[in-house]
C-alpha cells in the first residue's frame, strides 16, 4: 500500500518526533510483544513510523499493517541556554 504525499504529511503531524506509542501487534515479528512501548524517531517519506523501542529495537511501524496506539505527545525539551521550553513563555 503506497501512501499519497498528503497522507504522509498527516502522519507526520499526528506522530511528531518523540511521540510515545504502544504496540498491539506487529505483522511478522514474534519478538515484538503486545504492550511494548517506544518513541517515534521520525515518519519517513513512505509513511512508516521509524521507532526507538524500549527494548532497544528500531523496527518501523507500518500504519494499516501493524496495530498500535498513541499514548503520549512529545514533551518539549528545555532550551540549553535559557532552560525554557520552546513554544511557551
Amino acid at each position: 500500500m503506497f501512501m499519497k504525499p498528503y497522507q504522509v504529511d498527516n502522519l507526520k503531524r499526528q506522530y511528531p518526533v518523540g511521540t510515545r506509542v504502544k504496540l498491539n501487534s506487529m505483522s511478522g515479528e514474534n519478538n515484538m510483544p503486545s504492550g511494548m512501548e517506544g518513541k517515534v524517531e521520525f515518519v519517513d517519506d513512505i509513511g512508516q513510523l521509524q521507532m526507538i523501542w524500549d527494548n532497544g529495537s528500531t523496527l518501523a511501524l507500518i500504519p494499516g499493517e501493524d496495530s498500535f496506539s498513541k499514548i503520549a505527545e512529545p514533551v518539549p525539551e528545555p532550551d540549553q541556554e535559557t532552560g525554557m521550553t520552546m513554544g511557551g513563555i
